[in-house]
């Protein structure tokens, strides 16, 4: 198993120096990363977030969670990716998905192809960003990109580039992560493009259990190598959990033992948390927590206790 780290999902700050500031809070409190999600209708720009997040700290990790694969070229996220590497020493990890979030698209006037092609696109996105990092000369002649002979410039502080997070929630793009991530974020299924009773019904216990189980399947020797990450819907230290849970189940259609069970929702004392992500990190392999800024400060005494361990 890996040792549990925290991260921190962080896309709309209230001003620059806000962002600053939660940057070096974030840092202090033992969290090992900060993300920026990509999305059209309220967060910041998904390359200059993390770069001032990384100006202003020496330790924080920093990323996107995650970058869709159809808003960029991917030459042209290669290039600002290992741009922000540079500027951050080495201290990133590079999250990539296929999209998903209807609204996105609709409003950009970006056209939605069915989950099978974007799943694709990303992985010929990969591909190439991958192969522009590699320092040599690069030919890619795939379904959806052509690349000619170029040479990405400028290269990332590593060789090969960062650690590479896809997330996802069905048992394509499960399998592909397993196959190529060092880090896979555990997801719903998004399919129906929005945040809903679908997704909900997908966030159960058993569903979380599946995916793990097809990551184990497709993933082989590296299954020993991968972190498995929750990107949480919720982390509540609180002294009355059931009604949490009481509260949060009828909306998505669970009863209040699913929506109990369901690994992106934390609910408890400190000490009931720290044993729900015990719990999680069996069940599910998952050691690599990421929670959102205003849940910060509440958390860190669970970050205190389990990071490292």
């Amino acid at each position: 198993m890996h040792p549990f780290r925290f991260g921190v999902q962080y896309g709309k700050p209230e001003s620059p120096q806000a962002l600053r500031e939660t940057a070096r809070k974030v840092e202090d409190l033992g969290y090992s990363s900060l993300f920026c999600h990509d999305h059209f209708w309220d967060s910041w720009s998904a390359i200059v977030h993390p770069a001032i997040a990384a100006e202003n700290t020496t330790t924080l990790r920093v990323g996107t969670l995650v970058y869709a694969a159809d808003y960029r070229h991917p030459a042209v996220l290669a290039k600002d990716f290992a741009t922000l590497d540079l500027i951050a020493e080495g201290r990133t990890e590079f999250g990539i998905g296929a999209g998903w979030l209807t609204e996105d698209y609709q409003q950009a006037g970006i056209p939605l192809d069915r989950p099978g092609v974007r799943i694709d696109r990303m992985i010929e996105a990969l591909e190439v960003i991958q192969g522009l990092w590699s320092g040599e000369p690069f030919q890619y002649h795939g379904e959806h990109y052509r690349i000619a002979g170029m040479v990405g410039r400028p290269l990332p502080c590593r060789p090969g580039g960062p650690p590479v997070i896809i997330g996802g929630g069905g048992r394509r793009v499960l399998t592909e992560a397993a196959r190529r991530a060092d880090i896979i974020s555990l997801n719903p299924n998004l399919r129906s493009g929005t945040v809903g009773a679908d997704a909900a019904r997908s966030s159960v216990a058993a569903e979380f259990a599946l995916r793990r189980q097809w990551i184990a399947d497709a993933a082989g020797d590296r299954l020993a190598d991968i972190e498995i990450q929750l990107n949480t819907f919720m982390a509540l230290v609180t002294e009355d959990p059931d009604s949490v849970f009481a509260q949060f189940a009828p909306g998505f259609g669970l009863t209040v033992e699913e929506a109990r069970e369901v690994p992106l929702v934390l609910a408890g004392t400190v000490e009931g948390i720290c044993e729900q992500l015990h719990h999680h990190r069996e069940t599910y392999g998952a050691s690599y927590i990421v929670i959102h800024d205003p849940e910060v400060e509440a958390m860190a005494p669970v970050v205190s206790r389990l990071a490292g361990t």
